[in-house]
């Protein structure tokens, strides 16, 4: 349990992800969702539910539509994505930055003390792709 809780210490988002080929995997969600709440108390956190293998169509066992309404019910966003074809990958986290952002601007989330998960400092008004973080800037040559 001591392990358990150190892994969550001080988080402000997470990712659940299920495989949408395996049935077992996405009725193991609130459970997952459970346990981080419980990890995190008193404090906030963020979570996106994230289907996973989404290029696997022909072998889904779970709907959107099943992963939508489980998303909404515990109040999360949803998406799909795709290791193997970098379906929704960045965007996935993009979304997630961008929710704890919002609540961070709206005083929902905030810096407390004992607990590091938002810390005071510089926030950048822009959320920029991983993409464009790492292209060539033009220098002047003069």
């Amino acid at each position: 349990r001591s392990i358990t809780r150190s892994y969550y210490r001080n988080s402000v988002g997470g990712l659940l992800v299920f495989d949408i080929t395996n049935r077992r995997s996405f009725e193991h969600v609130k459970d997952w969702l459970e346990e981080a709440k419980m990890h995190v108390q008193p404090f906030q956190i963020v979570f996106l539910l994230v289907g996973h293998k989404c290029d696997l169509m022909s072998q889904r066992e779970v709907t959107r539509e099943e992963a939508e309404k489980l998303s909404s019910d515990c109040g999360m966003k949803y998406i799909e994505t795709s290791a193997k074809d970098a379906t929704n990958v960045e965007e996935s986290f993009t979304i997630l930055t961008r929710d704890i952002y919002e609540l961070v601007k709206k005083g929902e989330i905030s810096i407390q003390d004992g607990w590091e998960g938002v810390k005071s400092g510089f926030v950048p008004n822009v959320v920029h792709s991983s993409e464009e973080a790492v292209k060539p800037r033009r220098q002047c040559i003069c």
